[in-house]
């Protein structure tokens, strides 16, 4: 499709990673008052959720009002049930392990290098991964059949996302559960039904911008970072590095699938 607005879409860009820094520093000024860097991962979602906001405003008058809003508010719901699931799941705990880890080898001020290693770096993804939210609301002509099917992907993915959180925070919820493995609903036919929700919800927005082969060509490469990240980086491969040696693990990783979802090679348990 012919008709990209080129030179809106570049201010766009430069707004949306102006409003990403902006959230991860205010993030940062919270963490350094509370001492506690893990709500930066609070901030992911959100940080999504402004740049769908700004990036509607800016292309008001550029794309289809209607696509316009379908992606705002499909990020927006993806963005806030995340934020408030992780603040949720947070609250009463301390440090993160990942980050007080990552810290404790900082080269001079750990202020500074959080800074720069984990809000910065996160306002930088947050912006690259936001590629197809900011692209697709430049996208003129109404959504096809392909951004529709897009939608149906993400509304998976978020299921997904939903569905496991859910069941993995009534199974930490039993005293009696403690020290087993999650291997129930999605965790049986999944061994993260999370990560997998994401890589359906990054897809799935991918999909809203594929009627403008432009847009989609500026936008691909946020949903095959986010599979990286998802399956190589710091997705699967460094939970399951860290959930390798508690007991049963094993037994559950030969019988259910590492990412794609599949009937589990034994019984479900009850």
């Amino acid at each position: 499709m012919s008709g990209f607005p080129w030179g809106a879409f570049a201010v766009n860009l430069a707004w949306a990673a102006g409003a990403a820094l902006a959230v991860m520093l205010g993030t940062f000024a919270v963490a350094l008052r509370i001492g506690v860097h893990r709500i930066v991962d609070v901030a992911w979602g959100l940080g999504f959720t402004v740049v769908a906001g700004v990036t509607c405003v800016l292309s008001a008058g550029e794309g289809d009002p209607v696509r316009r809003l379908l992606v705002t508010v499909l990020t927006a719901v993806w963005g806030l049930r995340l934020a408030v699931h992780i603040a949720r799941r947070g609250r009463g705990h301390g440090e993160d392990p990942r980050y007080e880890a990552m810290l404790a080898k900082a080269p001079g001020s750990r202020s500074v290098y959080a800074l720069r290693m984990v809000y910065l770096l996160q306002g930088g993804l947050v912006w690259l991964v936001s590629l197809p939210v900011q692209a697709a609301q430049y996208v003129p002509g109404r959504p096809s059949a392909l951004a529709w099917a897009g939608t149906a992907v993400w509304a998976l993915g978020v299921g997904f996302e939903a569905v496991g959180d859910a069941q993995l925070a009534r199974f930490r919820a039993d005293p009696g559960n403690r020290g087993r493995i999650m291997d129930r609903g999605l965790w049986s036919w999944t061994r993260h039904p999370n990560y997998f929700g994401d890589f359906c919800v990054w897809w799935g927005l991918f999909l809203l911008t594929c009627d403008s082969s432009a847009a989609a060509a500026v936008s691909v490469v946020s949903p095959l970072v986010m599979s990286l990240l998802l399956t190589k980086g710091s997705g699967q491969r460094l939970l399951e590095r860290h959930m390798a040696d508690r007991p049963g693990y094993a037994e559950y990783r030969a019988r259910t699938s590492g990412f794609f979802p599949r009937p589990p090679r034994g019984p479900e348990r009850a």
